[in-house]
């Protein structure tokens, strides 16, 4: 495992606050801010209250192209920026050149609901540029890694432009239809991170709760993490193919299989005083239900082909997001990784809302609950806010000195 990139002067200058310091730090805070405000958007243009949407949209659509492009976009950049100096050896995104992407993404926002002030095509181009310039600042370091595992991020980094792109052209054209098209390819991306990493990350994490308890060692198999690539890309192809319902059936069937036999590997059971890694395994539990839920309905079971999608973005996403943001907020800014009890709060109301927008969608529920599951992610996300929201923009605490054995114990969790 590589050390993270540390700078060996304080930095002087502009973007000197802690906020510039690492990717982690605006993209979140910005980021949950943002999601907070769709959802608010949300409730009150459900409830007749305002009228915010922008024209070319619907209410669905908006929703859908901002929780992926606008929330997700800013917590995946600020994963992936603030993960990649310590596991790939590649150089900190950050002062400069990282207020340059989160301004990227605050253009996109702006853009996005300059209610036709922007002509469109520049909205496209502000709204796409983002994870471009992004692959574009992190590539040569990712050829310079030993490891080129990593370069799965710029397919994945590709699917959200090229998805966002596809939406605003189709926006222009006024095809809805391709317009949700391009949200999914874009969320197939998420998808793929979330594979990627998530599932990564989870096998590490889990490995050393089960060490540190004395246990047996859960060593990471490649060939279960090429298999389970190899079955992201059959089932994104599923996905978003024009393929017989049949076939991406037994995709996301082999897919789920696949994740399913990862996700035994890692005896839940015994980390259960581990709240953050066991969050993890209830967010990639959700992801295989996902994958099961879209065979079926791709099958001919009578299930909402939304189910699915409800089930991966509520309950594995946001529930990944949350662990994993809360990981990163705790351990950069020099704070012990032990959740306060209003985090455990804060996960179990996005199981509790995952419940909710399922049992909605799978008519065990009328659509009037839908305002509670929005309230209730909501929730969740605003007692991470106020709780690590603060860390963000203030110094990291001094590192406490430890010794080579437990230097050696916690050098995997550095992400």
């Amino acid at each position: 495992m590589k050390k993270m990139a540390t700078h060996s002067a304080p930095a002087t200058g502009i973007f000197s606050a802690p906020l510039w310091r690492s990717a982690f730090r605006p993209f979140y805070l910005l980021g949950v801010i943002y999601g907070l405000g769709v959802m608010a958007v949300w409730l009150l243009v459900r409830a007749d209250i305002v009228d915010l949407i922008p024209a070319a949209y619907n209410l669905s659509l908006w929703h859908g192209h901002e929780m992926v492009f606008g929330f997700s976009a800013a917590i995946v950049a600020g994963f992936v920026l603030t993960a990649l100096p310590g596991w790939a050896g590649t150089a900190e995104i950050d002062r400069g050149r990282l207020a340059l992407l989160v301004a990227l993404w605050l253009l996109g926002r702006l853009a996005v609901h300059s209610g036709g002030l922007v002509p469109a095509m520049v909205v496209l181009v502000l709204d796409c540029s983002l994870f471009l310039v992004l692959a574009a600042m992190v590539t040569p370091g990712l050829l310079r890694a030993g490891n080129k595992y990593y370069l799965a991020l710029l397919p994945i980094a590709a699917l959200l432009f090229i998805g966002n792109v596809i939406f605003h052209l189709a926006l222009i054209d006024g095809d809805l239809a391709r317009a949700s098209w391009g949200v999914r390819m874009g969320l197939m991306g998420i998808v793929g991170k979330f594979i990627l990493a998530g599932g990564f990350l989870t096998t590490v994490f889990t490995g050393n709760a089960l060490r540190q308890k004395g246990g047996p060692e859960l060593a990471v198999k490649p060939w279960l993490e090429y298999l389970s690539a190899l079955s992201l890309v059959a089932f994104i192809y599923g996905a978003l193919g024009d393929l017989p319902d049949r076939t991406a059936a037994g995709l996301a069937l082999f897919a789920g299989l696949v994740q399913l036999a990862r996700f035994l590997r890692w005896r839940t059971m015994r980390i259960l005083d581990a709240p953050l890694v066991v969050t993890m395994h209830l967010a990639y539990g959700w992801f295989i239900a996902a994958l099961f839920l879209f065979a079926a309905a791709r099958a001919g079971a009578e299930i909402a082909p939304e189910a699915w999608l409800h089930a991966f973005t509520v309950g594995a996403l946001s529930l990944m997001m949350l662990s994993l943001i809360t990981r990163v907020a705790l351990r950069h800014t020099g704070r012990s990784l032990t959740p306060g009890r209003m985090m455990i709060l804060s996960f179990g109301l996005m199981v509790i809302c995952a419940l909710l927008r399922l049992a909605v969608s799978l008519d065990m529920l009328p659509d009037g609950w839908l305002p509670l599951t929005a309230l209730t992610w909501s929730g969740s996300f605003l007692i991470y806010l106020l709780m690590h929201g603060l860390y963000m923009i203030r110094p990291s605490q001094p590192k406490k000195r430890r010794g080579p054995k437990r230097a050696a114990e916690i050098s995997t969790t550095s992400s």
